[in-house]
Formats: structure tokens, C-alpha cells, sequence
């Protein structure tokens, strides 16, 4: 069923104040993706704080436009699904990625638009591929903190040997 001119402005209007909060848009390739499995990506991406929305080509082609992002829908292939991250910018790529994993390459990642600028297909492949912030955090609070420690354990052991030679000599007395 063809959309009313009021229906498709409605699409357009609601598209474009998402993409006005969002951190990332990633386009995915929906083509044989069943019903069940798009209920379940978008559970999974409700999680990590994104949105999928399928639209037409030409209206994302004139909603992306309007919005000074320099992407050709029209280029894009299949079914066009569009991700909106709103949270964390890595997290729906990641989400994404594991998905399409688990299906055998559905959803398709067509590219993505990150940090003002558009991004292949391999290049948002990657940023899923990145480990998490907070692994990130973790990993660098624990190198902050590892010559600290070793270095508590140095003064310990100079301090045990004080110690074991003063027993040492008290025993021998």
C-alpha cells in the first residue's frame, strides 16, 4: 500500500528529530530477515540505547539531505533499515555485529555515519569488533595501578628481610 503525502511528512519529521539526538546511524540490509528475528534485533538494540527504523530509500535519501549528511541512499542495497544509536556509539554496531553473526550474515552492515563523517561497511565492522568502554576503563585503571602495587611489594619485601635478618640475629644471641 502506497503511503499518503501526509504519512510519508510524518516519517520525515519523526526521522529527523532522531537523527538530531542520535550518535550513530549504521545501514543495514534487512533483505530475507524474518519477522521474529527483526522483533528480536530490535529488543536487542532497544538495550544498547538504538532504534531501528525500515524506511524507503528516497525518503531517508531526503531526510539525509536535509540533514547535511552526504550519503547516497539510493546506493545502498536491498531493503534499507536504518540503526540510531542514542547512547553509547559503539554498542548498537556491537549489537549489530553478534546479531548478524548468529544469523549467518543477516542483517547485512552496509556503513554507517560516525562522528560527522560516513563510514564503510569494514570501517563499522571494526568499531563493533573494539571491546567495550567500560572493558576499556578497566583495563587502563589497571595499568594506572600496577606499579603502585608492585611497587607496595618491593618496600614489602625489603621490609620481610629486615625482618628475617632481625630474628636471625635475635636467635643467635
Amino acid at each position: 500500500m502506497a503511503l499518503t503525502k501526509i504519512q510519508k511528512q510524518e516519517i520525515t519529521e519523526n526521522l529527523k528529530e532522531k537523527i538530531s539526538r542520535q550518535k550513530v546511524i549504521i545501514f543495514v540490509a534487512v533483505n530475507n530477515l524474518k519477522v521474529n528475528d527483526l522483533f528480536n534485533l530490535r529488543k536487542k538494540l532497544k538495550k544498547a540505547e538504538a532504534q531501528l527504523k525500515v524506511i524507503k530509500k528516497t525518503l531517508l535519501g531526503l531526510v539525509l539531505k536535509e540533514k547535511k549528511i552526504e550519503v547516497d541512499a539510493k546506493q545502498l542495497e536491498g531493503e534499507i533499515a536504518v540503526v540510531l544509536g542514542f547512547g553509547d556509539a559503539i554498542f548498537p554496531a556491537k549489537t549489530l555485529y553478534e546479531f548478524s553473526k548468529e544469523k549467518k550474515g543477516i542483517p547485512k552492515i552496509l556503513g554507517g555515519f560516525f562522528e560527522d563523517s560516513f563510514r564503510t561497511a569494514e570501517e563499522m565492522i571494526n568499531l563493533a569488533k573494539l571491546p567495550s568502554r567500560e572493558t576499556l576503563l578497566e583495563n587502563f585503571v589497571r595499568s594506572l595501578s600496577s606499579p603502585m602495587s608492585n611497587f607496595v611489594s618491593v618496600l614489602e619485601g625489603n621490609l620481610k628481610g629486615l625482618i628475617f635478618a632481625l630474628n636471625a640475629i635475635r636467635e643467635s644471641k
